[in-house]
């Protein structure tokens, strides 16, 4: 199936229905649970509605037979670390080819220092796994690579109560470190000990307490209405999105004034009121090593409104759903648009070049480059879109969330 995209014919504003609740804490807070000595299932009204927790809730009790993520890179690294900590376990862990692409050897190695036991079947650091759950025991400190996802940390951290608890060494600056934050304000919740030194994580030993389950919506979600919002000079309501929060990506609050967008915490409603605002940056220059997930809509925001934009240290863009960075490339180029890009980095310098088309764009599987380029057709009405199912994976309402703010979306 293939969208057509057409802006509002009206100065947009709407209040969001369908933002979804936060996939990042309903994630964690599964796997939390069912480490977790009597702990309540999680009711469905916490759990956000798309693939990646469709994944965990499917996959997170079975313990023999095939464990299939789909898609979810999430479920994997997390599943892989809980299947090797629970005794009795034997399992193995796949998923879709494109899963199959996603690297998981430095979460492996970690684990069999711990005592796992785990056989790759296919290639070595990637899925399909073998795992045959046993008690596993802390070396005291593991040296571990999360150059390319800090969901290996975060796996690590989530069983390490019940390890003996861990030290992680990370020997460096590591990407998306507000989503390890994350994991260990939500330990720290069950009453669990842990501690930030540096370039060091340490989780203390202990049993988790069981608690109520987390329910946000999703910062991550929240950057397409951000991106919406200064492209159409329009106002947008988000409703159950919180600040402070423990996502690091409302950091968009801030970011969002350099698109021109100003933010309104109302915290009678329980939502974020979001309007445009005539200070807008000249350009828009990014350190988005910790938040990779707004690359994406920032960049199609940019382009939009004809804003030069630099975005460094985002290499581990290039083993998520698709490799972000040439997806960004790609389809950027097919709105005139020639971006420079390196191996960490994406730029423009605000030159458009002649197009001789209607855009196409080829999501390569990949939910967020989908949404993101939905809102260039303010400058490109008719913009194609090709596999918008995929939007799925993270949020399931995005095109009717859409439609009921004023967009024109038929098939084609």
């Amino acid at each position: 199936m293939t969208y057509a995209v057409y802006p509002p014919e009206d100065i947009l504003e709407t209040t969001v229905a369908r933002l979804p609740l936060s996939k990042s804490i309903a994630a964690r807070a599964l796997v939390l649970a069912a480490l977790t000595p009597g702990a309540n299932p999680i009711p469905v009204d916490r759990l956000p509605v798309c693939d990646d927790i469709e994944a965990l809730c499917r996959c997170l009790h079975q313990r023999s037979g095939t464990a299939d993520c789909g898609l979810s890179g999430t479920a994997l690294r997390f599943l892989t670390a809980y299947f090797a900590s629970v005794s009795g376990t034997d399992i193995v862990v796949t998923g879709d080819e494109g899963l199959k692409q996603r690297p998981v050897g430095p979460l492996v190695d970690a684990l069999r220092k711990m005592g796992a036991d785990i056989s790759y079947l296919e290639k070595d650091g990637f899925a399909p796994l073998h795992i045959r759950g046993t008690q596993l025991m802390s070396p005291g400190t593991i040296h571990l690579d999360a150059s390319i996802s800090s969901q290996f940390a975060s796996a690590l951290c989530m069983i390490a109560p019940g390890c003996g608890g861990l030290t992680l060494d990370f020997g460096g600056e590591y990407p998306s470190k507000p989503y390890v934050d994350m994991t260990l304000r939500m330990l720290e919740a069950r009453g669990i000990e842990t501690a930030v030194e540096g370039y060091t994580v340490r989780v203390g030993d202990g049993t988790l307490q069981p608690v109520e389950p987390e329910a946000e919506a999703d910062w991550s979600a929240a950057s397409y209405w951000y991106e919406i919002v200064a492209v159409t000079a329009g106002f947008a309501t988000l409703p159950r999105l919180r600040l402070p929060s423990i996502q690091g990506d409302s950091v968009l609050a801030t970011l969002g004034e350099r698109i021109g967008v100003t933010t309104d915490a109302d915290s009678s409603a329980g939502a974020i009121e979001l309007s445009a605002s005539p200070e807008m940056h000249s350009r828009l220059d990014l350190d988005l090593r910790a938040y990779p997930d707004l690359v994406p809509a920032l960049a199609v925001a940019a382009v939009t409104v004809g804003m030069p934009f630099s975005f460094i240290n985002i290499g581990h863009l290039r083993h998520k759903e698709s490799d972000r960075i040439g997806a960004l490339e790609e389809c950027l180029r097919k709105l005139g648009v020639q971006a420079e890009i390196s191996p960490t980095s994406i730029s423009w310098d605000g030159e458009l070049i002649p197009v001789s088309e209607m855009p196409h764009i080829a999501p390569r599987e990949d939910h967020r480059i989908a949404m993101a380029f939905a809102a260039a057709s303010m400058a490109v009405p008719g913009i194609m879109i090709d596999d918008p199912e995929c939007v799925a994976k993270s949020y399931p309402g995005f095109w009717d969330d859409l439609r009921d703010a004023g967009f024109t979306i038929t098939e084609c």
